[in-house]
């Protein structure tokens, strides 16, 4: 009797195993478990596929990727069914609130949106923003640049349009997003992929925007390359570059992805310029007189200088910037009493990179005819707008 009872338990176990094992609730159904989200899921189900039928595409998404733009204020939903396939497009969000500018994020309370490459890596079904998915910001790239001690966190994109530092969208949108990456995780994609870009690379508004951002913050130039070499990449392909992170913290790709790229979208932005010191020659200006009777003349006269002009047009007009056809730079130079020019400088006009090599030359100008007052020669500071254009001449 005593053996009948033990193989029976026996049995009992191995049966009640092979039932723990058959049944495993998917991430789907775990969400259901949330009152709230299991009304939304029931009402989004209907809708979104309805909107998948429209546009051909299989329901449920079993891979889903999100790029978001800061300066366009969109966030795109691409979708696609089997590993391999190339990502269709789905659907354009409005980002309805932006906190920042341009630019990563280093470090907390800086209220800047993260830009670079994320994962989705929490579901929070109970956020005081309707509904929310986080990012994995820090990431590893992060870590590196970012503030050591406080580099923040707790970034999402969630309802409720406001935002700190986050992704906002209105509360019918983010349920459809978040039924979407439900299911996409529930069909086994664990790391969802969410690209944060500073614009849309060829949209020519948003691109001249970053231009002017990257002139005047040149240590950003780097970042702002890697992030528009993924962006033409997946423009190409429809499908995700391998992205590493090198030991200075600089995203990578690998050199098979940047030689399948044409030569333009391989381009990165502007390298940073580096200011040269100038050495400034002491001069008691208050001892330059408001009037003379003869003004410092380039050597040669005005018609040399003219061509002088020209001469520089050439020169430098290959150091304009994409979005620039023309420069009128304004600069400033004393010329002493010995007819040296010194202390030359722009006033406006120009860019960084423009502005270093026409300083370099106004250093070397050839000495002029000093100024004249009361048969005397004294310094003078004059001032020049210089052309600088792009044209069949130059």
């Amino acid at each position: 009797m005593k053996k009948i009872s033990f193989t029976f338990f026996l049995i009992v176990l191995v049966f009640a195993g092979m039932a723990q094992n058959a049944y495993q609730p998917s991430f789907t159904e775990y969400q259901r478990n949330f009152p709230r989200l299991n009304d939304i899921l029931r009402k989004k189900e209907d809708t979104l596929q309805k909107q998948f039928r429209e546009k051909g595409l299989k329901w449920p998404a079993r891979y889903i990727y999100l790029r978001s733009f800061k300066y366009d204020s969109q966030l795109e939903v691409w979708v696609k069914d089997t590993k391999n396939a190339p990502f269709q497009h789905f659907k354009t969000y409005k980002v309805c609130a932006m906190a920042g500018t341009l630019g990563p994020k280093r470090m907390e309370g800086d209220y800047q949106v993260p830009e670079g490459f994320y994962y989705i890596n929490e579901f929070n079904p109970r956020s005081v923003y309707h509904l929310s998915l986080g990012l994995n910001y820090p990431n590893a790239s992060d870590r590196y640049l970012s503030d050591a001690i406080q580099p923040g966190g707790d970034i999402y994109i969630h309802g409720s349009c406001v935002t700190t530092g986050c992704i906002p969208i209105t509360d019918i949108q983010i349920e459809e997003l978040y039924v979407l990456a439900t299911y996409a995780k529930s069909a086994g994609q664990d790391f969802i992929p969410v690209h944060i870009f500073p614009v849309k690379f060829d949209n020519k508004k948003s691109a001249d925007y970053l231009n002017r951002y990257v002139r005047d913050f040149a240590e950003y130039s780097q970042l702002a390359g890697s992030l528009k070499e993924v962006y033409y990449y997946f423009e190409k392909h429809r499908k995700l570059p391998l992205i590493m992170v090198n030991n200075r913290g600089g995203y990578v790709l690998d050199q098979e992805v940047k030689n399948s790229l044409p030569g333009n979208e391989r381009k990165t932005m502007a390298p940073p310029v580096v200011k040269k010191h100038r050495q400034r020659v002491d001069i008691d200006e208050s001892e330059i007189p408001n009037t003379v009777h003869k003004l410092p003349e380039y050597p040669g006269g005005s018609d040399a200088f003219k061509e002088y002009l020209k001469k520089l047009n050439r020169d430098l007009a290959g150091y304009l910037s994409e979005d620039q056809h023309t420069a009128y730079v304004l600069v400033e130079f004393i010329v002493t009493q010995s007819g040296k020019i010194v202390n030359p400088r722009v006033l406006r006009g120009g860019n960084d990179l423009l502005n270093e090599h026409l300083l370099d030359k106004l250093e070397v100008m050839p000495n002029w005819a000093p100024a004249i007052r009361e048969e005397k020669r004294v310094p003078m500071k004059l001032k020049q707008t210089i052309l600088i254009e792009n044209s069949p001449e130059t």
